[in-house]
């Protein structure tokens, strides 16, 4: 069987180029929705419910697009309709958020953003992963980490730099800055031009092409998701998921407890509905893959899983424990917690650089040790990097530790989806792409619920204690992805 021709550096460039322009629809929100919000006068009870809306579209959105796209070829190709129409969509919101002039329009906006994304994400990433042999693969996802990377810190940088350059950053009470508004305008038309630069500058390869080129990998051992084991997992799933609710009930629970139990229940009750349904239809087709995923696949399930449960961590909670490890102040809106907190911007922004350099540099430990070795070591440094927040007291050491953090992030964002991508026939690289996400959501909705207890339990509250935490994750990450095949 015949092998694609492996892309030049430029052809790369311009096929992951795009991701520059997607993250500005991450990067913006993420960096400025908080105030969007307090502004238009949501309570702090409130925004943990506004935030939610990602991660949930995220598990419905993104395996089904990644399904129909499978099954999808016009003269415009395969994946790039569904890129292309996200792309469009999020800009629109891009540019609206903060014009909002309610709550809930700011709302249905980071709605809107959060699904067009989606939409635009799992595709994107499907057709990198279409374009190249599988040796090239971890390249090319590393190249469109690269992108992204650049993106989010310009991208999170954007509404300081207006202000630098004199746009006015006050606004009137339930409005937001020209400083803001501009940002989110330029993001908008950067994310479009990024898009369709990569679309209309790259082919697909039509379906039998395809089929030609490295269509199956070696086969490997699937779970059997014959009718009766469905029903087996629904019964058990739906047990978790009203367990989780009566907890919820019982308590003074948080929200991601009930949404986490709610996706209990519903992922059970699919599993029903598939098990009584024998025509392939989206719905079946997306939990039969589920249920029966290879091997390899769960493994790296596990590592992204872990993975993101720590990174939901050092999100969450780097603030408060750099604020009071290395400020000294646990008082939020006091002058050295501010202090910290604008530090904590610093660091994330160096970090997202560094990733973007790590991508030049990982290549060479894929090439030297393997694509699995490579992750687990780049995971390792990453969880060395957290250790040594809790040894350093001069936060300008902080830096360093953020070298750890670049090449973790640089790795879980890209080598994951070349493993994924070398162990998908092309007919599935869609859905299972989308499924992958799956396994990102659910541990920020776990995390969301249980690192709180966590920290009172094992640390007595002490923030810091995150990064041990996410220390571990990091280490049982690189433990499960020497159980994948590469």
């Amino acid at each position: 069987m015949a092998s694609k021709p492996p892309l030049t550096t430029w052809q790369l460039c311009k096929l992951c180029i795009g991701a520059f322009g997607i993250q500005f629809g991450f990067a913006l929100p993420q960096a400025n929705g908080t105030r969007i919000f307090q502004n238009l006068g949501v309570s702090d009870d409130s925004l943990p419910l506004l935030w939610l809306a990602g991660p949930i579209t995220g598990l419905v959105v993104q395996p089904l697009v990644g399904y129909f796209s499978d099954r999808t070829w016009t003269r415009f190709g395969r994946r790039r309709p569904y890129f292309l129409a996200g792309a469009l969509l999020a800009a629109i919101a891009l540019a609206a958020m903060p014009n909002a002039l309610t709550l809930w329009t700011a709302a249905c906006m980071l709605w809107m953003l959060d699904a067009s994304q989606n939409l635009s994400m799992g595709p994107y990433r499907a057709v990198v992963a279409d374009q190249m042999p599988a040796e090239q693969r971890p390249t090319g996802f590393l190249t469109y980490m690269f992108f992204a990377s650049v993106g989010a810190v310009i991208g999170s940088l954007l509404p300081w730099m207006m202000a630098q350059l004199g746009v006015p950053t006050a606004a009137p009470a339930g409005e937001m800055s020209a400083a803001v508004k501009y940002a989110f305008g330029l993001g908008a038309v950067l994310l479009l031009s990024a898009v369709c630069w990569s679309a209309f500058t790259t082919h697909e390869y039509p379906p039998e092409a395809l089929a030609r080129f490295d269509s199956t990998p070696p086969s490997e051992r699937h779970a059997v998701n014959t009718p009766f084991n469905m029903l087996r997992h629904a019964l058990l799933w739906l047990a978790a998921g009203g367990v989780g609710l009566l907890v919820a009930w019982c308590s003074d629970a948080r929200l991601a407890l009930c949404v986490l139990a709610a996706a209990c229940l519903l992922y059970g009750t699919f599993l029903v509905v598939a098990s009584r349904i024998e025509r392939e239809n989206a719905l079946t087709s997306v939990v039969k893959d589920l249920e029966s995923m290879s091997g390899s696949m769960r493994w790296l399930a596990i590592v992204q899983f872990c993975s993101w449960f720590s990174l939901f961590a050092i999100f969450v909670y780097t603030t408060p424990a750099v604020a009071k490890l290395h400020f000294g102040s646990s008082t939020p809106g006091s002058a050295a917690y501010e202090a910290g907190a604008n530090w904590v911007g610093v660091l994330f922004a160096v970090y997202n650089g560094l990733g973007a350099l790590a991508a030049i540099i990982i290549p060479f430990f894929v090439r030297r040790f393997g694509i699995c070795r490579a992750h687990q070591i780049n995971l390792w440094i990453g969880a060395a990097g957290l250790l040594s927040m809790l040894l350093i007291r001069d936060p300008h050491w902080l830096l360093a530790s953020m070298v750890g953090l670049g090449f973790a992030w640089g790795s879980i964002v890209s080598l994951p989806y070349a493993l994924l991508a070398n162990n998908l026939p092309a007919g599935k690289m869609g859905v299972n792409m989308g499924i992958f996400n799956i396994f990102i959501v659910i541990p920020q909705l776990l995390a969301a619920t249980a690192l709180g207890w966590l920290l009172d339990v094992w640390a007595h509250g002490d923030p810091a204690g995150a990064f041990v935490i996410a220390a571990i994750g990091w280490v049982l990450a690189g433990l499960a992805v020497m159980r994948v095949r590469s």
